[in-house]
């Protein structure tokens, strides 16, 4: 939740006008009300826009919520699902996410899917069954094409502003458990193609590290996308 209209355009702007050339895909996601603006003002960019959320439903009841296909009809065609934030404090289960997952894949939308485990898990020794349990629930229930549209992005809350500081060898250790988890319940092909990101507090001094890791296919980054140079040092280490 940052940045009003006329910020938003000045980020996308010196974005732009910065970005490095780059085969990788670069997207950014502002607020629900600025990504009409954005998908505009982008409309000769690489950048895509992407959105925060969505609703499962098509439509009804569901006061401030946003379908699938007022995201398509503005040309938004992938969203963040689980985002840590949006567990954390909005309650979404691994259930919930199950159909919004179901929901995007209908639209043939493309998903970037989030999970990741607590401090508390974490020092627990649980990190590995939290995020096993987060996959299987809300995605090993699709069939093997669904992959196809689906980025995974872990996020280790434990990493996000609590001090605490994940290293690139731990980066590394839980993407590549992720990969031998699907490899388990799907195949090694699956596994192998899909793109997970990390998404623990990536820095411009932190990113050549993380991204060197074999795994690690890009970053699902926080804080640092506020700062434009930050960003773009991100998106050349990658």
């Amino acid at each position: 939740m940052n940045k009003n209209l006329e910020e938003t355009r000045k980020l996308l702007a010196t974005l732009s006008a910065k970005l490095p050339d780059t085969s990788s895909e670069v997207m950014v996601a502002p607020t629900f009300v600025n990504l009409n603006g954005a998908v505009n003002q982008l409309e000769s960019s690489s950048i895509e826009v992407v959105a925060q959320n969505m609703h499962f439903a098509e439509n009804g009841a569901y006061t401030g919520e946003i379908s699938a296909d007022m995201l398509l009809n503005i040309g938004i065609k992938t969203v963040i699902l689980g985002h840590s934030e949006r567990r954390a404090y909005f309650g979404e289960t691994d259930e919930l996410l199950a159909k919004k997952v179901e929901s995007a894949l209908a639209k043939d939308m493309r998903i970037i899917f989030c999970f990741g485990e607590e401090l508390e898990e974490r020092k627990s020794g649980r990190h590995f069954e939290v995020v096993k349990s987060q996959l299987t629930n809300a995605l090993f229930h699709l069939n093997a094409e669904a992959w196809s549209s689906i980025v995974l992005a872990y996020e280790p809350v434990w990493a996000i502003g609590t001090g605490e500081t994940a290293s690139p060898e731990q980066a590394q250790e839980m993407h590549a458990f992720i990969r031998q988890t699907i490899t388990e319940g799907f195949d090694n092909t699956i596994a192998e193609s899909v793109s997970i990101l990390y998404g623990g507090s990536v820095k411009p001094n932190n990113a050549s590290e993380i991204f060197s890791k074999p795994d690690v296919d890009g970053g699902l980054i926080g804080g640092a996308s506020l700062v434009c140079d930050d960003f773009v040092a991100i998106i050349k280490a990658i």
